[in-house]
Order: structure tokens, then C-alpha cells, then sequence
């Protein structure tokens, strides 16, 4: 029992400190070439959110517009809140599900609707 206990004390094998370093280097160097990436697709999608509300909100418009017989609305200052969107006609809840959208809108009297801010 003696002698087991002893072999087992004397196998200290671990990591050197240069094998440690060498490891987080690597680690250091994979973080920066996978970091750049990873937040250049956040960007991308962030874009192509407003972008893709801001088609759903004017399609809205245009189709509440033809349904209703519109050629005109009032003029709408820019809101998120789509239940005064636009003043008179609103597009919550018949053309749009939710009541808010993540950027703000506004429109002229035409109907074409500006995407003031995105909300990102």
C-alpha cells in the first residue's frame, strides 16, 4: 500500500508554463480572426431588419390605401406607435399585427412612409 501511495506522489505531470502560453496564444489569435466576423453579421442583420420592416409598414399603407379608396392621407409625424399611423386612417389593427414597430415612421400625403429611425 505503502509503495502505491508513493507512485502515486511522484507522478506530478501537468502543463508547463510555456505550453500554457502557447495555448492561450492560440486561443487569442482564433477570437481575433473570428470576433470581426461575427459582429460584421450582427450589422447585416440589424440592416436588413429595418429594411424589411420598413417594406412591411409602406405595404400596409398602399393596401389600406386601396382598400379604403384613398388617394390621399394626412400628413403623420414620425411615431413607432401604429395605432395614430396615419392620423384618420389607422394601420393597427386592420394592415399591421402589432401596435408598435422598432423604428419610427412618417408619411406624406401621398402615402409614401419615411423610416425616420431604424430602433437598433
Amino acid at each position: 500500500m505503502k509503495r502505491f501511495l508513493n507512485k502515486i506522489g511522484q507522478d506530478n505531470r501537468g502543463f508547463t508554463l510555456v505550453e500554457l502560453l502557447v495555448a492561450i496564444a492560440l486561443i487569442a489569435i482564433l477570437v481575433a480572426i473570428v470576433m470581426p466576423n461575427i459582429t460584421g453579421l450582427i450589422g447585416y442583420g440589424q440592416t436588413e431588419g429595418a429594411n424589411a420592416e420598413s417594406s412591411i409598414v409602406q405595404t400596409a399603407m398602399d393596401t389600406m390605401m386601396a382598400k379604403e379608396g384613398l388617394a390621399s392621407v394626412t400628413d403623420t409625424v414620425e411615431t413607432d406607435n401604429m395605432t395614430a399611423f396615419p392620423t384618420g386612417n389607422v394601420l393597427y389593427p386592420d394592415y399591421l399585427r402589432s401596435v408598435t414597430t422598432q423604428g419610427t415612421y412618417s408619411c406624406d400625403t401621398t402615402g409614401l412612409v419615411t423610416q425616420e429611425s431604424t430602433g437598433y
